[in-house]
C-alpha cells in the first residue's frame, strides 16, 4: 500500500532543480544542478514526453533580511536585484525551464498558506515554548548534542544565540516509522543509493523531532504570515519546499504535473527533501516526488572553493571565453550525478582539445568536406556497414538517458565517434578517391560517416544543444526536436545537399 499508483496518461514528466536562495551570486555548483537537470529534461523531450522544468529562487528569512538592512534596502528591493542577475544567469546557461518561481511570487504565497491553514485545520500543528539556541546563520534552532566535542558549536552556525520563545511545531516524529517503510519499499524514491542509505540510517538511529514552522514577526518580518495566526511567519523551509507544489496549483496544471518525477538537489539539503517535504505532503494527503536525485559538490584543484582565496570557478567566465557548449559537456563528462567532483582548468582544457575539438569537430569537418570534395556535397546511395554499431549505442543511450546517467551516456556518444573516427583511418577514403575503380566503394564509406553525422545531431540534443543546431545546419536539415529512441540508420536520403562544414569547436592553442 505504500508503492505508487500510476499515474494519469496525460501526466508531463516534471523536473525541479531545489530553488537557489538569495544571499549572493551563482556559481559553479549552482551551474551544474540546472545543466544536469536541463540535460535530463531536453532528453526526456528528445524521447517524446512532454516536459515541464521548473527553477527559481528562495527569497525569504533572517539572512534576506539581514542583507537587505545591510545595504540600506528594504528586502524586496534587495530581492528584485538579486532575482535579475539570477534569471540572467539561467539564460546564460541555456536552461530550458519552463516556469521561474520566486518565493516572493504572490501566486506562491497564496499556496503556502492553502497549505499551512490545511494541515492546521488537520491537527498536524501545536503551540509550544522553545528554550534552547538559535544559529541566525543557519535559520535553525540547536540542542546541546549540536555542541562540538570541546563544547563549541560548529563554525558554519555562525554567532549562536539563546532564545526562549513561543513558536508553531508541526507533528514530524509521528511518520517517522510510516516514512521509513515508503523509503523502503521504494527503492528509487532517494538516488543514489547510498543517500537513500544515508537517510535510512539517519531515520532508524535518530528520534525524529517535531519541526518549528514559525518565527514571531517581532524578530523577523520577512515570510509568509501563517494564515492562523498573523503575529507569526512561516519558517524559510515550510516555505521554500512548498514552491514545487504551489508552482502546478497557481497555473492550474496540478492534475497534469503533480507529483514531480525528479527533485535534483545537493547533498546538503537530503534531509529537507527526503524527511521534511515527503511528511509535509502524506500530512496534507498528496502524492509525493517520483525521486529525490542528489548530487554532490564541486572542489578546484582538490581544494573546496573560497572567494577568500580566489580558488573559485565563474561559470560565466568559462563560458564567455570556452563557449556554453564546452561548459555543459565538461561539467556532465566530469562528474557523474552522486559524488563529489574535482574542477582542474588543465582538466577542461585537455577534454576540450582531445573530446570536442579533435574528436566530434574532427568528424564532422573531415566528413563533410570529403563529402563536398568527392561528391560536391550530395549524399550518395545509403549503406549499412556502421548501421549495428550505431544502433546499439543509441539503444544504450536511451537506457542511460532514460536512467539520468548521464556521464554513462556522453561516454556512449563519445566511444562510437572513436569508432567512426576509427573507421575514417581504417577505409581512407581520401586514398580511394584517387582510385576510379573503388568510386562505388567511397561513396559507401561517405555516406556510413555523414549519417553517423546526422545521428550524431540526434543524440548530442540534449546535451550540447547548440552542437546540435549547428551540426544540423552544416547538414542541412531541420533543427526540430528529433525522437531519439526512433530515430534509426538511413534517414539521410541519397541525393540530400548538404553544406560546407565549419568548426565546431576551434582549436586552441
Amino acid at each position: 500500500m505504500l508503492r505508487y499508483n500510476l499515474p494519469p496518461l496525460s501526466k508531463q514528466f516534471y523536473i525541479t532543480t531545489a530553488i537557489d536562495y538569495v544571499n549572493g551570486q551563482p556559481h559553479l555548483g549552482h551551474a551544474y544542478e540546472k545543466v544536469i537537470t536541463d540535460v535530463i529534461a531536453r532528453a526526456r523531450r528528445c524521447l517524446g514526453e512532454e516536459v515541464f522544468y521548473l527553477t527559481g529562487l528562495d527569497e525569504h528569512g533572517q539572512k534576506v533580511q539581514q542583507a537587505a538592512e545591510s545595504t540600506g534596502q528594504d528586502a524586496q528591493t534587495y530581492c528584485d536585484g538579486l532575482a535579475q542577475d539570477w534569471q540572467s544567469f539561467v539564460e546564460k546557461l541555456g536552461i530550458s525551464n519552463n516556469d521561474f518561481v520566486r518565493t516572493t511570487d504572490a501566486r506562491h504565497k497564496k499556496v503556502v498558506a492553502e497549505v499551512l491553514q490545511q494541515l492546521y485545520d488537520k491537527g498536524e500543528f501545536y503551540q509550544d515554548e522553545y528554550v534552547g539556541f538559535y544559529s541566525a546563520k543557519q535559520e535553525t534552532f540547536l540542542t546541546e548534542k549540536d555542541r562540538n566535542e570541546d563544547g563549541e558549536f560548529d563554525p558554519i552556525y555562525g554567532e549562536v544565540q539563546e532564545l526562549r520563545e513561543k513558536n508553531y511545531y508541526f507533528k514530524l516524529g509521528q511518520h517517522q516509522q510510516w516514512l521509513i517503510d515508503f523509503i523502503e519499499a521504494n527503492p528509487d524514491f532517494v538516488r543514489p543509493d547510498y543517500r537513500r542509505n544515508e537517510v535510512l540510517g539517519f531515520l532508524k538511529n535518530e528520534t525524529l523531532e517535531d519541526l518549528c514552522i514559525s518565527r514571531p514577526k517581532e524578530r523577523l518580518e520577512w515570510g509568509i504570515p501563517l494564515p492562523f495566526d498573523p503575529d507569526y511567519v512561516t519558517y524559510v523551509w515550510f516555505d521554500a519546499l512548498t514552491n514545487y507544489l504551489s508552482i502546478p496549483r497557481s497555473r492550474g496544471e496540478e492534475a497534469d504535473l503533480w507529483p514531480a518525477d525528479i527533485h535534483v538537489i545537493g547533498k546538503d539539503i537530503l534531509k529537507f527533501h527526503a524527511v521534511y517535504w515527503p511528511i509535509m505532503l502524506k500530512a496534507a494527503g498528496l502524492e509525493l516526488p517520483k525521486q529525490v536525485l542528489v548530487h554532490g559538490w564541486w572542489q578546484k584543484d582538490n581544494q573546496k572553493m573560497s572567494k577568500s582565496t580566489g580558488n573559485v570557478v565563474d561559470p560565466v567566465t568559462v563560458i564567455d571565453d570556452w563557449g556554453l557548449d564546452a561548459f555543459r559537456y565538461y561539467v556532465v563528462r566530469e562528474l557523474a550525478i552522486g559524488p563529489d567532483g574535482n574542477w582542474t582548468d588543465e582538466g577542461f582544457a585537455t577534454r576540450y582539445g582531445a573530446e570536442l575539438a579533435n574528436g566530434l569537430g574532427n568528424l564532422m569537418n573531415r566528413s563533410l568536406s570529403m563529402l563536398n570534395r568527392y561528391r560536391e556535397g550530395i549524399v550518395p546511395e545509403p549503406n549499412d556497414e556502421l548501421s549495428a554499431e550505431a544502433l546499439a549505442a543509441r539503444d544504450k543511450l536511451v537506457k542511460e538517458l532514460k536512467a539520468s546517467d548521464l556521464q554513462e551516456g556522453l561516454r556512449t556518444i563519445w566511444t562510437y565517434i572513436g569508432r567512426v573516427n576509427q573507421y575514417v583511418d581504417q577505409t581512407a577514403p581520401f586514398k580511394m578517391a584517387k582510385d576510379p575503380e573503388q568510386a562505388e566503394r567511397l561513396g559507401e564509406v561517405l555516406y556510413n560517416l555523414v549519417e553517423s553525422c546526422r545521428l550524431l545531431a540526434v543524440w548530442l540534443q540534449p546535451y550540447l544543444p547548440d552542437t546540435s543546431r549547428r551540426i544540423y545546419e552544416q547538414l542541412s536539415l531541420p533543427a526540430n526536436i528529433v525522437n531519439i529512441a526512433e530515430s534509426g540508420w538511413g534517414e539521410l536520403a541519397v541525393g540530400h545537399q548538404v553544406n560546407k562544414p565549419e568548426p565546431l569547436f576551434p582549436r586552441r592553442d
